[in-house]
């Protein structure tokens, strides 16, 4: 095998596909990415056999082949490469040679033929959605999902999709995060749990544009991504999915219209003083006019006051600071309404279209104090 390629079109490709090699594994040769130059194109592909990613980067091909480098000293290599034409050559002993100026490297390859090529998945009609919008669904969400592999269906989103409207959903057994949108033509009804990894790495390659749409396919075992000239093949999440729409309610005893900036702003100083893994609860103490945060830790106290317009009772109520944080940064809204029903009942965060609902379970204050 012998190609040429730009050395920007080769860290391009690396970059995007070295997010599906596995940081442990006891099959060595899906430790590297997969050079497949075996046709008219130039081809890089990665896979952990969960989720696998193939790009295709400009380039010449002057002896067709297919070589297999590990991921780490390959990309390293390119990475420290000057800015010129990138030479990569192999030989049938899989010696690769890399060539750039006057840097040359000699590395040795495995068999491209013992590779775990992506799924032949038969693909339906897709579903389009701009490469803006599915990022900002991911980047408005994903942080709800659980770390913890107990409940394998916390770590992952569920994707519903109904005629021409979309929800994903995440949950943590604390607080949901849900963000609906439009889609331009209608579809089937689909119902998946996308694994979080899957969908962390997609916002990161993403290249985010508002123009450029995102082809996504959807069968019984997989979802796939397809954006220029990449595609991700994920396996998906089996199982039945919490049943989210009996815990969302519209009933309320306080709903709360609140400047959202001001508010994150509260409770970003608030959060100075609890220290990692601290279970100390920001205190709402919300009256006609005001709510007044308190916070209370073992490094000190904190309190002030914030406008507010309300309607319904006054409450007290306790949350988890970090979990206020995490929703209020993704809301792009300039006021935020809240609405609770009693002191041991979610909050919900929703605006009138319900484009995004955030629930966050309260914090009984007075057995953490």
């Amino acid at each position: 095998m012998k190609l040429i390629c730009s050395k920007a079109n080769l860290l391009y490709g690396v970059n995007m596909v070295i997010k599906a090699v596995p940081t442990r594994t006891t099959m060595p040769i899906l430790e590297c990415i997969l050079i497949d130059a075996s046709k008219d194109e130039i081809k890089l592909l990665a896979n952990d056999m969960e989720l696998g990613i193939e790009t295709t980067i400009e380039g010449t091909i002057e002896e067709p082949g297919i070589i297999a480098l590990d991921a780490k000293i390959f990309s390293d290599i390119v990475r420290k490469l000057p800015d010129n034409d990138v030479v990569i050559q192999s030989d049938q002993s899989l010696n690769t040679f890399i060539t750039c100026e006057k840097a040359k490297f000699n590395i040795m390859g495995k068999s491209g033929e013992d590779f775990s090529y992506l799924p032949t998945v038969e693909k339906n009609k897709p579903i389009s959605i701009t490469q803006f919008t599915l990022k900002e669904v991911i980047r408005q969400t994903i942080f709800s999902i659980s770390d913890n592999d107990t409940n394998p269906l916390m770590t992952g989103e569920l994707f519903e999709i109904h005629e021409n409207k979309m929800r994903v959903v995440s949950l943590d057994g604390h607080r949901i995060s849900i963000r609906s949108i439009d889609l331009q033509n209608s579809f089937g009804d689909y119902k998946v749990i996308v694994p979080g990894k899957t969908l962390q790495e997609i916002s990161k390659i993403l290249p985010g544009s508002a123009e450029e749409y995102v082809d996504i396919y959807i069968t019984e075992n997989h979802i796939i991504f397809e954006f220029e000239k990449t595609v991700v093949v994920s396996r998906l999440i089996s199982g039945e999915y919490f049943k989210i729409d009996q815990m969302l309610s519209s009933a309320y005893e306080t709903k709360v219209v609140i400047n959202k900036r001001e508010f994150m702003d509260c409770i970003e100083r608030a959060a100075l003083l609890v220290k990692e893994g601290d279970k100390k609860p920001i205190i709402m103490d919300i009256k006609d006019e005001s709510i007044e945060l308190k916070i209370t830790s073992f490094i000190g106290s904190m309190n002030e006051e914030i406008e507010i317009t309300k309607a319904g009772a006054d409450m007290l109520i306790g949350f988890n600071p970090k979990f206020f944080i995490d929703a209020l940064r993704v809301i792009d809204d300039d006021e935020i309404t809240m609405y609770m029903v009693n002191p041991k009942a979610p909050c919900f965060i929703r605006n009138e279209e319900d484009q995004y609902i955030y629930l966050i379970l309260p914090v009984n204050f007075n057995s953490v104090n």
